[in-house]
C-alpha cells in the first residue's frame, strides 16, 4: 500500500522522532502548522493502512511506525525500477548516473559500494 504525498511527510516526522504525541508532530512540520484535525485524519488513514500505531497515554495517544523508512524506501525504488525501467537494475544505474550529475568524487563512492556488495556475494 502506498502513502499519499500529505501521509508521507507526517511519516516522515514519524520515522525521525521514532514516537510522538499529537502536539509533538504538528510542531515538528514547517509554518504554516496544519490543523489538529487534518493530522488526527491522516493519522487514522495511516494506521487504516497499517502503517502507524498508538499507545494509550492518559488522555493522549502516543504514535508510532509500524514499517521501517528503509522497507518503504527499497519497496518505492524497486516498484520504480520495475516500472520505469523494465525490471532492469541496470538500466536504472545507468540513468541514475547519467541523469543525476553526480561529481567524479560521488561516482567513486557509488563504484566503492559496487565493489563491496559484489565482494560480499
Amino acid at each position: 500500500m502506498q502513502l499519499s504525498n500529505s501521509e508521507e511527510q507526517l511519516m516522515q516526522i514519524l520515522w525521525k522522532q521514532e514516537k510522538a504525541l499529537m502536539k509533538d508532530l504538528i510542531e515538528a512540520y514547517p509554518d504554516p502548522k496544519p490543523a489538529t484535525t487534518t493530522v488526527a485524519t491522516l493519522l487514522k488513514r495511516m494506521q487504516d493502512k497499517n502503517f502507524v500505531d498508538y499507545v494509550q497515554k492518559g488522555r493522549s495517544r502516543e504514535y508510532f511506525p509500524l514499517v521501517r523508512k528503509k522497507d518503504y524506501f527499497s519497496k518505492h525504488v524497486n516498484g520504480l525500477i520495475k516500472n520505469f525501467f523494465n525490471d532492469s537494475s541496470s538500466q536504472f544505474a545507468s540513468f541514475f548516473t547519467k541523469e543525476t550529475n553526480l561529481s567524479k568524487t560521488e561516482l567513486e563512492e557509488l563504484r566503492k559500494i559496487i565493489d563491496q556488495e559484489i565482494k560480499s556475494k
